[in-house]
């Protein structure tokens, strides 16, 4: 049997990918396009404040070189990249042309852009735009063209080294939800996240280590990395916490720290457990409107060797709850009149974007901008938040998309 269009052109694009660098996507992805009827594909990406869409080039170290670029809070791109869906974009010259989120798993990688020929359904370009999800993930961690794209400023050593350790700021399985944020994207310290999934057993852990600078980073990739090494090998929550302060001494003596929570949920009956080191408290928003902090025994800092024991605290989860893992960057970043964000600001914001129906990684940018424009469009501090949806018990392993986790039900109001 002949190979249908559609195929030939996903076997084309498969046929020549493993010897494309990120630099010859674009020529890759528009060619096979092209022969599918969809014209005048281009990709665009987010910069690392999901601020601005950069349309890739292929101009190696030049990478936006001629390039197109959209504001995401004030065009039709950054819109469907907003929204996570698709979104029409054409005038009497192309009519059909469409912008099509391109999603890596449930991270958002950027936009599509193709003029769609008469018989070619929409859904071929949902097709297109996941496989070159798929294209955009493989190649991105070994380009350098790829990270000076996403980059509208320079950037320091310590955000060097702390966002190739963190993971994807987005992932959702059918029982979780999670995203994450961090701020200056340019100027990050000593704030780190992590997660990890192994089996039914979700990890998560926030650290903020002493200091802005590269040594702070160290110190927190120091601590990421021990913690990950015992997670890795089946270790408890409190032996972890022992090992990684041990490790941390073993390197710097006393002279840093890090404050952390470390937490295991299991999304098959919602059982949460964490400790604290000197960390402040998670926050659990339940129903989309009631919060409250976590209270948990904090013991001392990572590092520091105070003899204060660690307690295993536990939480049952409702279906819908989100907890909130945050440095202390986020609730005491100050206006002018140095009145601070607080606890009350972020959970407030948390809220009423749920309310609005927004994707969960589209609130998390938004309350980002919201603290930097709070400070003045300046931060003083690292501001981190991770955050976890707790979608419910399933019966099966199917992944069911749900309400704002990948997509709106509504447009993003402007």
């Amino acid at each position: 049997m002949a190979l249908l269009e559609g195929d030939e052109m996903l076997t084309g694009i498969l046929s020549e990918e493993h010897l494309c660098g990120f630099d010859q996507l674009p020529a890759l992805v528009a060619k096979h396009a092209a022969r599918a009827g969809m014209g005048d594909a281009r990709v665009f990406v987010p910069d690392l404040r999901r601020q601005l869409l950069r349309e890739v080039t292929g101009q190696g170290l030049d990478a936006g070189a001629g390039g197109e670029a959209y504001e995401v809070d004030s065009t039709l791109p950054g819109r469907a990249f907003a929204s996570s869906r698709p979104l029409p974009g054409g005038d009497g010259e192309q009519p059909r042309r469409w912008w099509m989120p391109i999603l890596g798993g449930t991270e958002r990688l950027g936009v599509l852009r193709v003029d769609l020929a008469q018989g070619v359904e929409l859904e071929r370009a949902g097709v297109l735009a996941s496989l070159v999800g798929l294209l955009l993930m493989s190649k991105r961690p070994h380009s350098d063209s790829y990270a000076r794209l996403v980059r509208t400023e320079a950037m320091n050593v310590a955000a060097e080294m702390q966002w190739n350790l963190m993971p994807p700021l987005c992932f959702a399985n059918h029982a979780v939800a999670i995203v994450a944020a961090m701020e200056p994207a340019y100027a990050i310290g000593g704030d780190a996240f992590d997660y990890a999934v192994a089996g039914h057993q979700v990890h998560l852990a926030v650290y903020d280590a002493m200091g802005h600078n590269s040594r702070a980073g160290l110190t927190a990739n120091l601590a990421v990395a021990a913690c990950r090494n015992q997670r890795r090998q089946g270790i408890d929550l409190v032996a972890t916490g022992e090992k990684v302060e041990e490790v941390l001494v073993e390197h710097f003596g006393h002279s840093t720290y890090v404050t952390a929570v470390l937490a295991n949920l299991d999304f098959t009956t919602g059982a949460l457990f964490w400790i604290n080191r000197g960390h402040p408290a998670p926050v659990l928003i339940r129903g989309g409107r009631w919060t409250t902090t976590l209270v948990c025994p904090p013991a001392h800092p990572l590092g520091t060797e105070l003899e204060v024991p660690a307690t295993l605290c536990r939480e049952q989860l409702e279906p819908g709850d989100r907890i909130l893992l945050d440095t202390d960057g986020v609730t005491e970043a100050r206006d002018r009149c140095g009145r601070e964000f607080g606890l009350n600001g972020l959970t407030d914001f948390m809220i009423r974007h749920h309310a609005d129906g927004l994707p969960f990684p589209e609130t998390l940018r938004r309350l980002m901008h919201a603290i930097v424009d709070h400070h003045a469009g300046q931060r003083a501090d690292d501001a981190t938040v991770l955050c976890l949806e707790w979608l419910g018990p399933s019966r099966n392993t199917e992944l069911r998309p749900q309400r704002n986790v990948i997509a709106s039900n509504a447009d993003p109001p402007p």
